[in-house]
């Protein structure tokens, strides 16, 4: 068999090492997964020592500090920019690296498979490792930890933002590349207020985790986080005037049947200035109660 028929032949159901290790002798090339937080997952023999190869298998991890990546075209940005696989090549790494995303059955980028170009990948070595990739996204389906993984990704990046913790770094462009994933030009912060009417802590943020799944369910493509006793949506248009019946009309008796309140941005094209734009989300939900006009979903207006 070719290596398209050797992968393809693979089966399913025995697991992500199961399908490292078959990839490590149909490739002739050592191969790891790592999740969305850059954590270890799995990975094969290698047959040839690599500093940086030590480095992930040993601490678990990927430390973008220690690549000394040039700046004028970071190699992370185009990792986790690319749409499909991407042979990257660096003149301090004694071996190039193919690296492929690997998404749950939401659609949602859970982490990246990466392979080591010990022996050259061509044409059919790349579509291989394509279908490769796929068939780790197969495998991993339906488990529970790479379902739930988006939901605290999301979560605990997007208060970093808020917090701006993450700086415009090496460091921080996987994470931001990965919230870009699946949206459009445009950014919004929408902040939804759920009532504290009295109730211990514990339940009330009970309360905001379960509207934010009711959301979530409403408008999937959005990403969530639960900030500051409030929930945070972070959306994309292709339009930089946001249009707020196109998204949310439908919602208005949703959202007064819970008396929920939506604040919502202007547009954005830098996530790292998510903060900024929180604030106006935050400002036009105080104001709009405040006028008490009967409006649900309450727009900034720039």
């Amino acid at each position: 068999m070719n290596i398209m028929e050797q992968v393809k032949a693979l089966e399913s159901g025995k697991g992500i090492q199961y399908i490292l290790d078959s990839a490590h002798m149909i490739f002739s090339n050592p191969i790891y997964m790592v999740d969305a937080y850059y954590n270890l997952i799995a990975f094969s023999d290698n047959p040839d020592a690599d500093h940086f190869w030590n480095e992930v298998i040993t601490t678990g991890t990927f430390h973008t500090r220690s690549l000394d990546l040039i700046k004028s075209e970071d190699v992370l940005t185009v990792i986790t920019a690319s749409k499909k696989s991407v042979l990257i090549k660096y003149d301090k790494w004694k071996h190039a690296r193919m690296t492929g995303h690997i998404f749950n059955r939401d659609n949602n980028w859970v982490g990246q498979t990466t392979m080591y170009e010990h022996v050259p990948f061509d044409k059919e070595r790349t579509a291989a490792f394509e279908m490769l990739a796929d068939k780790i996204s197969a495998e991993i389906y339906d488990y529970e930890y790479f379902i739930k993984l988006p939901t605290a990704f999301h979560n605990d990046t997007i208060n970093k933002f808020l917090d701006k913790a993450v700086e415009n770094t090496i460091a921080s462009i996987p994470h931001t590349q990965v919230m870009y994933h699946g949206f459009e030009k445009y950014l919004y912060v929408a902040v939804v207020r759920v009532p504290r009417i009295g109730i211990l802590e514990n339940i009330h943020q009970n309360r905001l985790a379960y509207f934010r799944s009711l959301l979530k369910t409403r408008h999937e493509a959005f990403k969530y986080a639960i900030y500051s006793d409030d929930i945070v949506m972070l959306m994309s248009s292709k339009e930089n005037n946001f249009n707020r019946e196109s998204f949310f009309a439908p919602d208005n008796i949703f959202l007064e049947e819970n008396d929920l309140y939506m604040g919502i941005s202007g547009s954005f094209e830098n996530i790292l200035e998510m903060r900024n734009y929180y604030d106006q989300a935050a400002a036009a939900l105080k104001n709009g109660i405040g006028k008490n006009n009967g409006q649900r979903v309450l727009v900034c207006k720039n």
